[in-house]
């Protein structure tokens, strides 16, 4: 069976600034890497057990 880690990941504060908006994205792209590199590490059939299959790891994670 497969664990996750339960986290919630830095967020800037809100703010107007270009580099805020900037560092906003930066960390959702990285939110976004590492969900695909957990569920890559995944067999098939853990994958199966929480409902996807292998090709649809890249759309589900930029949901």
């Amino acid at each position: 069976m497969a664990t996750f880690d339960a986290f919630t990941p830095a967020r800037p504060a809100p703010s107007m600034g270009a580099f805020s908006n900037l560092l906003g994205r930066v960390i959702a792209w990285n939110d976004r890497r590492v969900t695909v590199k957990m569920l890559k590490g995944l067999t098939d059939r853990e994958l199966a057990d929480i409902g996807l299959e292998r090709g649809e790891i890249h759309s589900w994670a930029n949901r």
